[in-house]
């Protein structure tokens, strides 16, 4: 019997396992993966985000944001992005390619409904985030359901690298049916 890393079937579960239990659960190292895209003006921008939602079929992710925070000028520039993240315990490092959609409004008034009155806090801050303060508290949080947004990432490209006593990587995409390939560390 082979270790979930010996095999591509193995890397590809073992991946959405770490996806789905981030999403769901607060001590995986998934849950709060780095998210990079490209500002308007052509700059490599990379951020904490946490994960709330993990479909592997289709391949689909899920990250809250403010409709006014700088990654919504970004996406509408560029609605490319990756995600990032490392989990220690497993020598899993996980990189994600996708194309990202901006959805708000009614279309996503459920998952307003099911944030932690805390988590509300982050949709509604004034001045909207980035702005320039005279002062590092110079702001409020007040909840606003019409800020909130959700980015939906269609991933098209996986690569990931486990580092145990051999390195092994595999690189899956949406093209080959996510059946994958091994490529060199």
């Amino acid at each position: 019997m082979s270790e979930w890393f010996e095999t591509l079937p193995g890397l590809h579960d073992q991946v959405w396992q770490q996806l789905t239990h981030g999403a769901a659960r607060r001590d995986v190292a998934a849950r709060q993966p780095t998210l990079a895209t490209i500002s308007p003006d052509g700059w490599p921008e990379a951020r904490t985000v946490v994960l709330r939602r993990a479909v592997a079929d289709p391949a689909m992710l899920e990250v809250y944001t403010d409709t006014q925070s700088d990654k919504i000028a970004s996406i509408a520039a560029h609605p490319r992005a990756a995600l990032h993240f490392w989990e220690p315990a497993l020598a899993l490092q996980v990189r994600l390619q996708a194309t990202v959609e901006v959805i708000s409004g009614p279309t996503v008034a459920d998952r307003w409904q099911e944030l932690p009155d805390g988590a509300l806090l982050s949709y509604g801050v004034t001045p909207p985030p980035g702005t320039t303060l005279p002062h590092a508290l110079d702001y409020t949080k007040t909840p606003d359901q019409s800020r909130f947004c959700v980015l939906q990432l269609a991933l098209g490209h996986i690569d990931v690298m486990h580092l145990g006593t051999y390195h092994r990587r595999a690189s899956f995409s949406a093209t080959d049916g996510w059946t994958g390939k091994w490529v060199s560390p």
